[in-house]
């Protein structure tokens, strides 16, 4: 473990010293993750990005990209994009960035199954704003707002999520 890894424990989000309350998946941890399971996986996971919505937000940061109309995630296992970022018309089944809720207002990226995404292995594991305490995801990690935006500078090449 490095000093500037974000460590999931029983008591929240432990990062540079500080615990953030959060939320993971309905379906718990998971050493399998599958698509569709809900399940947060467990593992090492570097931070590979951080998408935030301009209309709503100012950049995080200087490397954070803009979440623009037409931007989803494709999470479809058998199309050729599965777990990347692709534009409307998307005829795959996917996800919306650019939701009309806040909660992708500002989206922290994992490698999780990325670059090269395995078949039905699960797409997309955020780090992104909760819907309210205790709420869960579908296999990401959720935080307060205020967290989130706290945490957003902060988070540098070296970061990584750890799940155990």
């Amino acid at each position: 473990m490095h000093p500037g890894d974000m460590v999931l424990t029983p008591r929240g989000l432990r990062f540079l010293g500080q615990t953030y309350p959060c939320t993971i998946g309905r379906g718990g941890l998971t050493a399998d993750k599958r698509e569709g399971d809900g399940a947060t996986p467990r593992g090492l996971h570097r931070i590979v990005g951080m998408l935030y919505r301009p209309d709503r937000i100012a950049p995080p940061t200087d490397w954070a990209v803009p979440i623009l109309p037409g931007d989803l995630w494709s999470d479809d296992p058998d199309d050729a994009d599965y777990n990347l970022m692709v534009r409307a018309p998307y005829g795959a089944s996917h996800e919306v960035l650019r939701r009309a809720d806040p909660l992708y207002d500002l989206v922290l990226l994992t490698d999780w199954n990325w670059p090269y995404a395995r078949k039905g292995r699960g797409s997309a594991i955020f780090i992104h704003q909760w819907r309210r305490p205790g709420y869960p995801t579908e296999g990401c990690v959720a935080l307060p707002r205020e967290a989130l935006h706290h945490i957003a500078p902060l988070i540098r090449y070296e970061t990584r999520l750890i799940v155990t």
